[in-house]
């Protein structure tokens, strides 16, 4: 079916959604070869150069000539704001119905996702010295003491991060003090997309999915992961925040710094990357737009592709 056949003019713009390691990417290249599509990264790990195994970048081969954006667009060290996200992202998904192709947006990156459809503020800039005392104050009293500042100023926001991500947590306290109003008004500012789309999230039971994981954490080592963050170090990216901040990099550097050997290294990778799938379930549980697909068991992914396709054409 190509995009111009659909009975559905949403088609044009499919979003795929699901956790790490369930198979959205073969999914996605199914579909796109059904829809005559091209493919855009929701992924905010795949945007950095030399980066590829341990964030599962598919490569040239893996793309089967389907054309992929927002992949490997910049530099470790780069600062790629999901603001910025948002505005290239949209401009090239208007270019590529411009050109009668329909999208398929794939991503696990729910916040990312999120800007894509609805659109992010953009905030004040960053503050140094905040965030090193609010850092400083977490290390002392505990990243949930710090969570709670964050919720006395602004309940509505904090009830959407989890405590654990200081970062995120840091951000929406700085953005209060710097404005004097809350993240969660100021992102009531953000412009939607307005181009009409459809969510599918694919799913499979804790069980498998967590096997899945384990298993391609061992294929990621095989296929020379150390010696990809190896490459990095001495490139000079050890520091950066993609590369410092990155499931699975982050650990392995500190396998290199001597702290942890690399068995311990891996299973905290496993362990680590479970969590986060965990977690990106429970974003994208949230979301009303996405049709579910439960998958578990299943590796038949034409066949995935082509029930997400009867549901547009219904």
């Amino acid at each position: 079916m190509k995009a111009d056949e659909t009975a559905d003019a949403r088609a044009n713009l499919v979003i795929l959604v699901g956790p790490t390691g369930v198979g959205k990417t073969d999914v996605s290249l199914c579909l796109a070869e059904e829809l005559d599509a091209e493919i855009v990264s929701a992924d905010s790990r795949l945007f950095y150069r030399g980066m590829d195994i341990g964030t599962a970048k598919p490569g040239p081969e893996a793309r089967r000539g389907i054309p992929h954006h927002m992949i490997d667009i910049a530099d470790p060290d780069e600062d790629y704001s999901c603001k910025r996200f948002e505005v290239e992202t949209r401009r090239i998904i208007r270019d590529i119905l411009g050109r009668g192709k329909a999208v398929i947006a794939v991503g696990g990156s729910g916040l990312y996702v999120k800007a894509l459809t609805d659109g992010i503020f953009e905030g004040p800039g960053g503050d140094p010295d905040l965030r090193r005392s609010l850092g400083a104050e977490a290390g002392k009293k505990g990243k949930d003491h710090v969570w709670r500042m964050l919720a006395k100023v602004d309940p509505d926001k904090a009830a959407q991060i989890d405590p654990e991500n200081l970062a995120r947590v840091i951000r929406a306290i700085e953005v209060y003090r710097k404005t004097g109003t809350p993240m969660s008004q100021l992102e009531k500012q953000a412009e939607p997309i307005g181009i009409p789309h459809v969510k599918f999230g694919l799913t499979r039971n804790r069980k498998e999915l967590y096997a899945r994981i384990n298993t391609r954490v061992d294929e990621m080592m095989n296929l020379g992961f150390l010696d990809e963050v190896a490459s990095l170090t001495e490139r000079g990216y050890s520091g950066a925040g993609a590369v410092k901040g990155s499931l699975g990099y982050s650990e392995l550097l500190v396998h290199m710094d001597g702290l942890i050997s690399i068995d311990r290294a891996v299973n905290l990778i496993k362990r680590n990357t479970r969590h986060f799938a965990k977690r990106q379930m429970t974003w994208f549980k949230k979301d009303k737009e996405v049709t579910w697909i439960d998958i578990t068991g299943r590796s038949d992914h034409e066949r995935i592709a082509a029930e997400i396709l009867a549901v547009l054409r219904g």
